[in-house]
């Protein structure tokens, strides 16, 4: 039986012509994602289906947990194809989950398998895939999906010598560093001072101060640009606002290096200080901001204790201070230094908010200065995609929305920007068709290419070519 067929999920006669005759054809930009630059580098290999499938997905270790399967089939030491097979089996418990959807995409576009994964047909997929594996590396897996430019996320201490060695290649595929800086901002963290070292010598620049950590990061900022990077990405558990002026983050971070304890609102206020300067930075550079925030991290202490982070304990926390985010972006904007920035939130609760503060801070500078970012994480769903997509088309400008992107640390999961294209074809085929759109063709196709791939061309300034 075939599962994912040409028209999965497109609704209408419309929604079909929009998808297979536009947005199928279309080049990727992925903007955010966490593959690893060396791993292009080196354009690896993968040893089977469950090395690059499961190896490091909490998205499926989660699933295969609330299947009740036991641990030694996700990450403990059971073999390969038992890990896959555990996970095959709880396909038919998974309905309305986007791992089904996912699963069946991806077994697609680079395996060729359309059929239902399940524990019957588990051997047949594994054996199947793995003999195309024996012949795909890691930039295989880009090419056949079309992409043409991702970025990266990359702490200031890194040295980039991947993405360097990528430039100097002439790898077809252009893949830029995103400046993630949140260890330089989690002044109360246990490992601050040990990071700051890292960053010292990064930089060629000893911390010992706020000014010092300031130009540090600025050095940094200089070397990033100089590797192409127009955005930078911060994670956040909360976006509280609380006006700091240097000297107070100055004795706030030198209170922290002498081996003080740093206080909750300490912490805040440091936080804060250093939004705001980095977002002048942003400005000057005429770079975007992102903003994730909103997640609650390692809530189960088993599996931050066996497992460490990542491995499936983060949550949704409730809902974002729109209020601080209102602040901080008002700061930026009263000194004319409010960059191009994108606001996502964890929780499917802030998006009419977000989508109406956005609509605040628009300006002729660009369109849709600042975006009311795809649906992240635990919303990254067929639900929660269309949510967002309702939500921002009923208060703000959808076609000029930026787009979809991965989040990702897999080479496969470039499906999602094509899960992505037919949902958006299928929302956009039902407004037509019910009347609440102009069932023009010509319109509807520029919007699909619009919000799949020339929005994002534009709004990042990428410089790719017409397609």
């Amino acid at each position: 039986m075939r599962f994912v067929t040409d028209d999965f999920l497109l609704t209408t006669q419309t929604a079909r012509r929009l998808y297979h005759q536009c947005a199928s054809q279309l080049p990727i930009i992925d903007y955010h994602c966490h593959i690893s630059a060396r791993d292009i580098a080196q354009n690896v290999s993968f040893d089977n289906l469950t090395h690059i499938w499961l190896s490091d997905d909490h998205y499926k270790w989660t699933a295969m947990r609330w299947c009740g399967v036991d641990e030694r089939l996700i990450t403990g030491d059971a073999s390969d194809e038992e890990k896959l097979t555990a996970y095959a089996a709880c396909m038919e418990d998974l309905v309305g989950n986007p791992l089904l959807h996912w699963s069946h995409l991806e077994l697609k576009m680079y395996f060729g398998f359309d059929g239902v994964l399940s524990a019957k047909t588990a051997h047949e997929v594994y054996e199947m895939a793995n003999a195309r594996l024996a012949t795909l590396r890691a930039r295989d897996f880009m090419r056949m999906a079309h992409v043409r430019l991702i970025c990266t996320t990359d702490d200031p201490a890194d040295d980039l010598i991947w993405h360097e060695a990528l430039e100097k290649e002439g790898f077809e595929i252009r893949v830029l560093p995103a400046f993630r800086p949140d260890k330089a901002l989690a002044v109360a963290s246990d490992e601050y001072a040990d990071y700051l070292a890292r960053l010292s010598q990064a930089a060629g620049v000893p911390v010992e101060d706020l000014p010092s950590l300031c130009e540090a990061l600025r050095r940094r900022l200089c070397v990033f640009a100089q590797h192409g990077c127009v955005l930078s990405d911060h994670g956040l558990t909360h976006v509280s606002f609380l006006p700091c002026d240097g000297a107070q983050a100055d004795a706030i971070l030198k209170k922290r290096l002498s081996g003080g304890r740093v206080t909750k609102q300490e912490a805040a206020m440091f936080q804060s200080h250093m939004l705001v300067w980095l977002g002048r930075e942003y400005a000057r550079r005429n770079w975007a901001m992102q903003l994730h925030f909103g997640v609650l991290r390692d809530v189960n202490p088993t599996l931050m204790r066996t497992l460490g982070v990542d491995a499936g304990g983060d949550c949704i926390g409730s809902a974002s201070d729109i209020e601080g985010l209102t602040l901080l972006m008002r700061t930026l904007e009263e000194e004319g230094s409010l960059p191009r920035m994108i606001l996502y939130s964890i929780n499917p609760a802030d998006n009419a908010a977000l989508s109406v503060l956005a609509g605040c801070f628009q300006s002729g500078e660009a369109r849709g200065k600042i975006q009311h970012g795809s649906a992240w994480w635990f919303n990254d769903t067929k639900l929660g995609m269309e949510n967002h997509l309702r939500t921002l088309a009923s208060v703000g400008a959808l076609g000029n929305f930026v787009g979809m992107l991965t989040d990702s640390r897999s080479f496969l999961s470039y499906a999602r920007h094509d899960y992505f294209r037919r949902i958006l074809c299928s929302y956009l085929g039902e407004e037509a068709e019910s009347g609440a759109y102009p069932q023009d063709e010509e319109m509807l196709m520029r919007l699909v290419r619009k919000i799949c791939y020339q929005n994002t061309a534009d709004y990042f300034g990428f410089q790719l070519g017409g397609e």
